[in-house]
């Protein structure tokens, strides 16, 4: 391997690294201050700062993953040379993710089997955005780019659409569009959290970004990533000055630091536009940040967490369900019907000393997966 492609896969997996140490966080929050839940957005006039910045900072961490699943899935076809082989691959990958949500992801997060309630969350939506772009990617590049545009930036037009729960439209509009409960028989509740329309846009703007990854581009890629960057923030300052187009209105509080919550209080369910244009501009500036000539030690050991993404997404959450039965067993219910944290330091405690944890089997699991390229099913983890 070059120290070119050595270098641009070092900051790929850096960023992801990052991000699922974001994610870490917020799933640390979603576990032990399940007694302060927030919504979507969050309501700033109940929330204390210090909780919405540890959310706020976790929203980087979907289009992110999206976004980057799309350029992996580019520079796949880059490696292997064959539009169909790499269209397979993303199909087949695509439903075992899928898959993987409904089972062991599922389980993970409310023990119940068999489920009374599934939650469709991002590795659903990582997942049906792949089945998608594996249709998407036989369009030429430039529709293929036009589609995302379009879709990234066009969706919040379908906000006022919503369909009757006896309609024949209200389940495929609830997985695309409209983040609804799904009832199947007596037994069975669907929640479908992570609807997938703008994310089959971010993933197709994120396969068009492995054009930047061709030998051509070498020398300019990060200054490309950067303008890229900065248009997309200066997109959301302009759009979010003007209380635009995708996104509720933000106020002037009685405290600067009100004020600041509501104008970066954006809608994650679905993503509106100003949402994407903040996460992913704050991600590609990463990118280009994380991609110098010589790694420091930080990029690098982001980078061993970013190597084996989903090992780390499901033994974090197994290993949080472990930590909370414990932590009940112990000290019981300490708020009302829940387990929790009294204050936002110790999330943080908490997150990083299981970043400390995980390090060791998640980077033996990654140097596993280097070691054995002939054990294909490892490429899924």
């Amino acid at each position: 391997m070059s120290g070119t492609t050595t270098q641009r896969l070092i900051a790929i997996d850096a960023l992801r690294g990052l991000v699922m140490l974001l994610m870490l966080l917020d799933h640390v929050r979603e576990t032990f201050y399940l007694h302060l839940q927030l919504s979507d957005p969050i309501d700033v006039n109940t929330t204390q700062p210090a909780l919405f910045i540890s959310r706020t900072l976790a929203h980087l961490c979907a289009p992110v993953f999206v976004f980057l699943t799309g350029l992996s899935a580019a520079l796949y076809w880059q490696r292997c040379g064959d539009r169909r082989q790499t269209a397979l691959y993303l199909l087949k990958r695509g439903l075992f993710l899928v898959a993987l949500e409904l089972t062991l992801v599922n389980f993970a997060w409310t023990f119940e089997f068999p489920p009374h309630t599934l939650y469709l969350q991002v590795i659903w939506a990582i997942g049906l955005s792949m089945v998608a772009l594996s249709l998407l990617l036989w369009l030429p590049p430039v529709l293929l780019i036009a589609s995302g545009v379009v879709i990234v930036a066009g969706h919040n037009l379908l906000d006022t659409l919503h369909a009757a729960p006896d309609s024949s439209w209200f389940i495929p509009w609830a997985i695309l569009h409209d983040r609804s409960w799904l009832t199947v028989g007596d037994a069975l509740r669907i929640r479908t959290s992570y609807p997938v329309l703008p994310w089959i846009g971010v993933i197709a703007l994120g396969f068009a970004a492995g054009a930047l990854y061709r030998p051509a581009h070498q020398q300019d890629r990060r200054k490309i990533l950067a303008w890229l960057a900065a248009g997309l923030l200066a997109a959301f300052f302009l759009l979010r000055m003007i209380n635009g187009y995708g996104e509720k209105t933000w106020v002037e509080g009685e405290r600067f630091s009100a004020t600041l919550m509501s104008f970066f209080n954006i809608t994650k369910y679905p993503p509106s536009l100003l949402f994407l244009c903040l996460t992913l501009g704050i991600g590609l500036a990463l990118l280009a940040l994380f991609e110098c000539p010589r790694p420091n030690r930080l990029i690098t050991l982001l980078a061993a967490f970013g190597a084996a993404p989903m090992f780390f997404y499901l033994v974090h959450l197994y290993l949080l369900k472990g930590l909370y039965l414990s932590a009940v067993a112990i000290w019981g219910k300490n708020y009302g019907e829940w387990f929790g944290f009294s204050a936002v330091w110790q999330l943080w405690l908490c997150t990083l000393a299981l970043t400390v944890i995980l390090f060791w089997p998640v980077r033996a699991f990654a140097r596993l997966k280097a070691r054995r390229r002939d054990l294909r099913w490892l490429r899924y983890f």
